[in-house]
């Protein structure tokens, strides 16, 4: 088995050394590194505000944690138990029926779910065998097809129509965090930060007197493959085969599964969305990159319009890229990629 990184986008190093006052802070957190950059403010302030943004991502962190203890964990174990009832946790209920809420969107393609088909593929851990699962039980738990809409919360109670439901919020959870940290930034007067959460990245104001520019990872090599500047709120994500995977006979399955099979999505290297800027770009920098990455050659153009997502960038399993034109005006390619 090989484990790339699941770093898809990196803060690009400056040229030259880094002029004060610019502060920088990183961590480990959602299984990635994360990275706190604040230009202009004093570094007592700057370094007051990040702790606190790197605290808040901590208690995401454990509270949103697919298969450790925590807040989405008990839920889980209620919905086992279909249809039993517990009282949520009040923080809870707006991910809930923001998850569902981008699943209908997505057309079901966005799934959070499908957790049961994600640990049995083997990717609800921190480290996973190269081992092909059992066709017959992901037959099974697509049968079951678990969605969004079979948790119902009433009140202060919540439940689960479906024993089937398992909730993974791995592909919500870092674009949520960054819409949380934006606004916490922003009441405490920050006006030029960036904020990088395994590669999803938001953007505040600006680098000094030039916006803040980032790179998006060669899914088949080392550096990145274009570069990019963020605008002031806007935020990009990238999913890719390359981030978790496995191989078995010489093929890649990745975690990004497919709910219609139950298999991994195949035939995509990378997808890169950019987000304008909106009170929930970091989630949906976040979301958006998945149905699109599932729908394929064939259809992530018209996945991209259902989540209301204008600029692109989709590498098929070739390495052929196919930009939106807003995309293509945006990026640069570096030279040899």
């Amino acid at each position: 088995m090989r484990l790339i990184g699941v770093m898809a986008l990196f803060l690009l190093a400056l040229a030259g050394c880094a002029k004060p006052p610019l502060y920088t802070q990183e961590s480990y957190v959602f299984g990635t590194r994360v990275e706190v950059s604040i230009y202009g403010e004093p570094e007592a302030k700057a370094r007051r505000v990040t702790a606190q943004v790197l605290r808040d991502f901590d208690e995401m962190h454990h509270s949103l944690h697919a298969w450790e203890p925590g807040t989405l964990e008990r839920m889980n174990g209620i919905f086992e138990l279909s249809p039993s009832q517990a009282a949520i946790a009040p923080g809870m209920i707006p991910i809930i029926r923001d998850a569902t809420r981008y699943s209908e969107q997505s057309q079901g393609l966005f799934n959070p779910a499908i957790g049961n088909l994600i640990r049995l593929w083997g990717f609800q851990s921190d480290t996973f065998k190269a081992k092909l699962p059992d066709p017959a039980k992901i037959a099974e738990l697509v049968r079951a097809n678990p969605q969004m809409r079979d948790i119902v919360i009433d009140g202060i109670m919540f439940h689960s129509t479906n024993p089937a439901v398992r909730l993974d919020l791995g592909g919500y959870a870092k674009g949520y965090a960054l819409d949380v940290a934006a606004r916490y930034l922003r009441s405490q007067g920050v006006k030029n930060a960036l904020i990088n959460i395994g590669g999803n990245i938001l953007a505040l104001g600006q680098h000094g007197d030039r916006p803040w520019r980032v790179g998006i990872q060669n899914p088949r090599g080392p550096g990145p493959i274009a570069t990019l500047e963020l605008r002031d709120g806007e935020a990009i994500g990238t999913s890719g085969d390359y981030q978790r995977y496995f191989e078995v006979g010489g093929k890649r399955y990745c975690h990004i599964i497919d709910p219609r099979t139950g298999w991994p999505a195949q035939g995509v290297r990378a997808v890169t969305v950019l987000i304008p800027p909106s009170d929930h770009a970091g989630t949906l920098s976040d979301v958006a990159s998945k149905p699109i990455f599932i729908s394929g050659s064939a259809g992530w153009r018209a996945a991209a319009q259902r989540m209301g997502v204008a600029d692109v960038m989709f590498i098929d399993g070739q390495g052929h890229v196919e930009l939106t034109g807003g995309m293509k005006q945006r990026l640069h390619f570096e030279t040899g990629s």
